[in-house]
């Protein structure tokens, strides 16, 4: 921050971009419309890749460099960095969120691309050109957390690898695909409970998992940012509430009949009415003051986005579709 200052800009819209936020209001509901399992897969290796970050960060009690260069006797210059994450850092849930979604996405253009244009495009070629993206984007996101002080160089390499094998994993989970309400449901619920019984466990043995809390408030340049939005319940909620939120909206009869139509023009119309309407809904912020009322609406704000995506929005735009073909009859007629 000192040495670099002039590329303060670009780090920070790097992180920006690779925030798991992107995931679910850009990529997923352009994925899904495009190609349905794709956006499913996502939704999957999100959700379970940020549970399984925050498992590990509770776990291994990573250090924040804008703090520990604070209390650390090793570093004479004590000035503020400019960073402020309330978390642990082991290992960097921005760099595990985007390795395994851009790995998500990329082997999954892969797969589409080689099997349907196989014999017009050199294999070799395509390969080389997605994966040199993906490793771009991959150094660029953990410069950019080194860069901001919020992790160590070997907490986003570690968060990498953890990315990498958890997309790897669901490339070759089929069910997924196939999952019944009743299976989100009780995925949803061992999430949820196994987080919170770790949580209740390792309190009892006298653990304080949010031991972090009043080091970002000591140590943040801004200490405003530290929100109930950043706690780990909120991260827990928002994830949990969006694989409920896809499993209804995959079982949901608006689902059904959306499934009717298609076409490219269909499929692009669905595209931007959703982005319009998650936008709308990104700037709902629940209400801070109480604690179970901010935790309980983003919970249903997280569902509400993939349910959106999946039934709502293809329902409303397939019947207006249906009523503009039946009135432009009426009027050849």
């Amino acid at each position: 921050q000192t040495h670099y200052r002039d590329t303060q800009s670009w780090f920070l819209f790097v992180s920006m971009v690779a925030d798991l936020r992107n995931t679910l209001f850009v990529f997923f509901l352009v994925c899904f419309h495009l190609r349905e399992s794709v956006g499913i897969k996502l939704v999957w290796v999100a959700v379970v890749g940020d549970w399984l970050n925050l498992i590990f960060k509770w776990i291994l009690f990573g250090e924040r460099p804008y703090w520990w260069v604070q209390e650390t006797p090793y570093c004479g210059d004590k000035t503020v960095l400019d960073s402020c994450s309330p978390l642990t850092g082991s290992p960097s849930g921005h760099a595990m969120s985007a390795a395994g979604v851009y790995y998500a996405m990329i082997s999954s253009l892969l797969a589409i691309l080689l099997k349907e244009h196989g014999g017009h495009i050199k294999n070799w070629c395509v390969r080389g050109t997605l994966w040199a993206v993906f490793w771009c984007v991959q150094v660029c996101v953990c410069l950019s957390r080194v860069f901001i002080a919020a992790h160590f160089p070997h907490q986003v390499v570690a968060g990498v690898v953890t990315g990498i094998l958890v997309a790897e994993t669901f490339d070759r989970v089929h069910w997924i695909y196939r999952a019944s309400l009743r299976r989100y449901v009780y995925t949803t619920l061992s999430l949820l409970s196994f987080a919170v019984g770790l949580y209740l466990v390792l309190r009892g043995l006298g653990v304080d998992l949010l031991w972090t809390l009043d080091k970002a408030q000591r140590w943040c340049q801004r200490p405003q940012w530290v929100h109930i939005d950043t706690t780990p319940f909120a991260s827990l909620l928002r994830n949990t509430g969006t694989l409920l939120g896809l499993g209804l909206g995959l079982h949901s009869p608006l689902y059904a009949e959306a499934r009717r139509v298609g076409g490219a023009t269909y499929r692009l119309a669905c595209v931007g009415a959703t982005l319009l309407l998650l936008h709308q809904l990104d700037s709902f912020r629940p209400p801070a003051h109480t604690r179970a009322l901010f935790y309980l609406l983003s919970f249903c704000k997280s569902a509400t986005v993939p349910l959106a995506t999946v039934g709502i929005v293809p329902y409303c735009v397939a019947e207006a579709a249906g009523r503009n073909g039946k009135k432009h009859q009426g009027g050849l007629s």
